[in-house]
Order: C-alpha cells, then structure tokens, then sequence
C-alpha cells in the first residue's frame, strides 16, 4: 500500500499515454473500475481522474489518453502499478485551450 503524501493536497494536471492497454472495451471498463478504487481506498490526496480519451490501436487493442491531476509522476506510477495498468508516458500540462467542450453523445429519440 502506497505511503501517504507528504506534499500536501497541490495537484498538477498530468497526460498519461497507456498504448496498448486492453484487448476490449470489457476489459478496459474493468481497469477503470480498478482504477476509481485504488484512487479513492490508497491515493485520495494524490490521485484526481478528470477524463480519459480511448484509442483504437493498431491490431485491435486499445489504448488511452487520460488526464489526471496529481501530486507528482511518482504518485501516477505508483497508482497505475496498483492497478495494474501501465504508464507508458506522462506529460506535465502547461496549459489548457478550450475551443469546444468535448463531445456528448446525445440520447436516441424514442
């Protein structure tokens, strides 16, 4: 179990490329559900999940982009090993330009 933080509560936000991850979206959706709880039991002060953005990788599987705010790298690491997930690269966000909110998908009309 990870030691807690003695940084205090200052987040950075963070990119972490994980490539090829998952063979499915089931398994995928399993990781995230790991992932929420490893987070919220071990990490509470450190971790912070705003969003992640799936990609279809080459030959099938899949891969994210996911932003984080956290207390460091070091904190991102050592979640992703609870889990069981890799972080294969994590980038410190300088900045963030919003043209457009993300898109939602809209409910099917019944």
């Amino acid at each position: 179990m990870a030691e807690p933080s003695t940084k205090g509560n200052h987040r950075n936000t963070y990119a972490i490329r994980r490539l090829r991850a998952w063979n499915s979206p089931d398994e995928l959706g399993a990781a995230a559900e790991r992932s929420k709880s490893v987070a919220a039991d071990e990490f509470p002060q450190d971790i912070r999940w705003i969003r992640s953005y799936v990609i279809a990788e080459e030959g099938g599987t899949l891969g994210t982009v996911c932003i984080y705010q956290a207390t460091s790298p070091e904190a991102i690491r050592d979640h992703a090993s609870r889990v069981g997930m890799p972080a294969d690269e994590i980038w410190e966000v300088a900045d963030t330009v919003v043209i457009r909110p993300d898109p939602v998908e809209e409910a099917a009309a019944s």
